[in-house]
């Protein structure tokens, strides 16, 4: 009996590591290809009324435009068990209430929409908000005549609300 017809390892065959491996590594870019399409971002909520044209979809976006010619933007701070909201510029007018809706980037049982009660310089209500996911913020006036919209990322407290630019 000489060294060549020893038996080898499984492992020292050229065709298991094929038979086995090229399938395992599909199975890991699978598994990989839907960790990315379903993490963070992948289902955003729309929030905004779309009206449908021959197969076009065309969201009305009077309220940005409005919203951007009074120049108007704002800063949501998250503070304690209250959420603030301070005007970055004039032409709001701070003796009304606004309101605000915070939209889950995923879960819609998790949205919260709120009156903003005028406080000092800007406006509060009281909610203890969970920062450990991001947040897509909306805020206007009750009659919708305007509108600002951003986002929360997770871990900050606090987010600029500006028009949506048109494009």
């Amino acid at each position: 009996m000489d060294a060549r017809d020893t038996p080898r390892s499984p492992l020292r065959e050229p065709l298991v590591w094929l038979v086995f491996g090229i399938p395992a590594i599909a199975v890991v870019a699978l598994v990989w290809m839907v960790f990315i399409a379903a993490g963070p971002g992948s289902t955003d909520s729309v929030d905004t009324a779309v009206k449908r044209t021959a197969q076009i979809q065309v969201a009305d976006l009077g309220p940005d435009q409005a919203a951007a010619r009074l120049r108007l933007a704002a800063l949501v701070r998250v503070d304690g068990k209250e959420l603030e909201v301070l005007p970055l510029h004039s032409g709001f007018d701070t003796a009304r209430p606004l309101r605000l809706a915070l939209r889950h980037p995923a879960r819609a049982d998790l949205d919260h929409d709120l009156l903003m009660q005028p406080a000092g310089n800007g406006w509060r209500a009281p909610l203890e908000l969970d920062v450990a996911h991001d947040w897509k913020l909306e805020l206007a006036p009750p009659d919708g005549r305007w509108r600002l919209q951003g986002r929360l990322p997770r871990g900050q407290l606090s987010a600029r609300l500006q028009p949506v630019a048109p494009g």
